[in-house]
């Protein structure tokens, strides 16, 4: 037998005035894309916004439905939309926000494992990482280098 030690690299900004320029400006639209959530059931609103390499910046809100699980969280809205109408653009970068009606979000709150495993499939199809920072509404801002960070032991094309 043998033990392995699986380790991961964030960095953790004290609040989005320490963030570089363009990543602000990532997050804002985050944010605003928040805003247009529709999340009536759960009152948990997430915005994502994804830089691409030809300079577009593609949003995402989670959308519910009545119908569970038939909504989409924000991540996976922005990242196929960004597929569907960019399919040739590499994503460099995804910002990400959530906010709750019933409690404060003052934690940064990392993608769910569907998203982690949508995105982790566009790393992989670009042979390239994927810079994601992610917040609640306000406090630190947590920068993961790649999605690897966040899903060591992904599941890919590899093993099909």
């Amino acid at each position: 037998m043998k033990e392995v030690k699986i380790e991961t690299e964030l960095k953790v900004y004290d609040d989005v005035s320490e963030l570089p320029t363009d990543v602000q400006e990532l997050m804002k639209s985050a944010l605003e894309a928040r805003e247009n959530a529709y999340a009536p059931y759960s009152k948990f609103k997430v915005g994502a916004a994804i830089y691409l390499d030809n300079n577009e910046v593609v949003i995402g809100s989670n959308q519910e439905n009545a119908s569970y699980p038939s909504g989409l969280c924000a991540e996976r809205t922005a990242i196929y939309y960004a597929g569907a109408k960019h399919s040739n653009a590499k994503i460099l970068k995804m910002a990400l926000t959530a906010s709750s009606q019933n409690q404060i979000t003052d934690t940064p709150i990392p993608p769910c494992g569907a998203c982690r495993q949508a995105i982790a499939e566009y790393e992989i199809k670009q042979n390239q990482p994927i810079e994601i920072y992610f917040m609640g509404v306000k406090g630190k801002v947590v920068k993961s280098n790649s999605l690897a960070n966040l899903l060591p032991l992904g599941f890919d094309r590899s093993f099909l």
